[in-house]
C-alpha cells in the first residue's frame, strides 16, 4: 500500500512565495506511482489540502483531513517551508508531538539554526572562523559609534531570523545604519550586524544520502548587485558557477569546514552552508535548514553536478524519515 506523503509549502514569512513554488517542485519531482502525494498549505489564516480545485481542512488536533467521509492520516511529511513555522523548529515539534515522521532535522536544530547569532555562537567554540557580530533587539538604542567599533563599515545588518536577504541591507556611512536596522525590524525584532568579508563567497549543500553524510558540488557566487540579495537570489541577478572557480586547496578546506559544521550542530536531513573565503580561508556565514528547492535553487543544482536527480533527492529524504 502506498504511503501518504504531505508536502507542506507557504508559511507564515515573507519567504512564502518561495516555499509554494519549492513545494511545486517537489510534489512534481516525486514518483506518484510510489507515494500518494498530497500538496498541504499552511497559511495564517488557514491549513488546508488542495485537490483540484477542492480545498480539504487540515485537522490540527491529528494532521488529518476527510474526504468524502473517508478520513486521510499520513505518513511522512517533506518539509518545504522556509522561514516561520518550517524552519524555526515551530512546525516540526508539532509533528513529534503527534508522531508523524518529517524529513526535517530535529526540533532543536531547527530553532537553533534558525537564529543566526545562536548558531555562530556554537560554530565559533569548534574554531570555525566567522564575521565580527554586534547583536541588538529592537528596543534597544541604538548607538552607531559603539556599532562601527565593533563591526567597522562596510558592515551588513540583518534580521536574526529570516532567510532570503530578506531585510538585509549593506550600509556604507554610519548615517545609513539606523534605516538599516529600522529596515531589518520589518522581518525581526533581534538585529545581527556583521562586518563586512572581502572574498569570494560560496555556498555548498551538504545532506543525508542512503545514509551517510554527503558534501555536495560547491558553488561560486557572483552577485550583478551590491550582495546576494533577493533580487540576485530569485530574479537572475547572478552567475552561481557550480563547481565553482577555486583551487583544490579551498575546496578542501570549504568541504572539511561544512561536514564540521553539519556534525558540529548535530544536523540531519538537508542543509546548505554559506562561506565567504578570505585570503583562502573559509568564514562560516550561517546555514539554511530548508533551503530552496525551485529549479534555480543552489541544492539542486549542486544535487544535479553530483548526478543525483531531484526524484533521488527527494525520495531518499522521504525514505529516511520513514526507516
Amino acid at each position: 500500500m502506498q504511503k501518504n506523503i504531505a508536502i507542506v509549502m507557504g508559511g507564515y514569512s515573507s519567504e512564502a512565495e518561495i516555499s509554494l513554488k519549492s513545494g511545486d517542485v517537489v510534489y512534481n519531482s516525486l514518483d506518484a506511482n510510489k507515494y500518494t502525494l498530497y500538496k498541504v498549505y499552511i497559511l495564517k489564516d488557514r491549513w488546508f489540502v488542495k485537490l483540484d480545485t477542492q480545498e480539504y481542512k487540515i485537522n490540527k488536533d491529528d494532521f488529518s483531513f476527510v474526504k468524502k467521509d473517508i478520513k486521510v492520516n499520513f505518513d511522512c511529511v517533506f518539509n518545504a517551508i522556509h522561514g516561520n513555522p518550517g524552519e524555526n523548529g515551530a512546525l516540526v515539534a508539532y509533528f513529534d508531538l503527534l508522531g508523524i515522521k518529517h524529513t526535517s532535522a530535529p526540533f532543536y536544530q531547527m530553532s537553533l539554526t534558525f537564529n543566526k547569532r545562536d548558531t555562530l555562537s556554537v560554530i565559533k567554540e569548534y574554531g570555525i572562523q566567522t564575521a565580527n557580530s554586534y547583536y541588538m533587539h529592537q528596543r534597544d538604542e541604538i548607538n552607531t559609534v559603539k556599532i562601527i567599533e565593533k563591526v567597522g563599515l562596510p558592515c551588513f545588518v540583518k534580521p536574526n531570523r529570516s532567510g532570503s536577504s530578506f531585510g538585509i541591507s549593506k550600509v556604507y556611512r554610519e548615517e545609513n545604519l539606523e534605516d538599516a536596522i529600522l529596515n531589518a525590524c520589518k522581518e525581526d525584532e533581534e538585529i545581527l550586524i556583521e562586518s563586512f568579508l572581502d572574498g569570494k563567497e560560496v555556498s555548498v549543500g551538504v545532506i543525508e544520502y542512503q545514509g551517510k553524510i554527503e558534501v555536495l558540488p560547491i558553488t561560486e557566487i557572483v552577485s550583478e548587485n551590491d550582495f546576494f540579495d533577493y533580487e540576485a537570489k530569485y530574479k537572475g541577478k547572478s552567475k552561481e558557477i557550480t563547481p565553482a572557480r577555486i583551487s583544490d586547496v579551498e575546496k578542501k578546506k570549504v568541504i572539511n569546514t561544512a561536514r564540521k559544521v553539519y556534525r558540529v550542530l548535530n544536523m540531519s536531513g538537508f542543509s546548505r552552508s554559506e562561506f565567504i573565503l578570505v585570503d583562502g580561508e573559509p568564514y562560516f556565514l550561517e546555514i539554511n535548514t530548508v533551503p530552496g528547492m525551485t529549479e534555480e535553487s543552489l541544492l539542486p543544482q549542486q544535487a544535479k553536478e553530483a548526478s543525483i536527480s531531484l526524484t533521488d533527492l527527494f525520495d531518499n529524504a522521504i525514505q529516511m524519515a520513514l526507516n
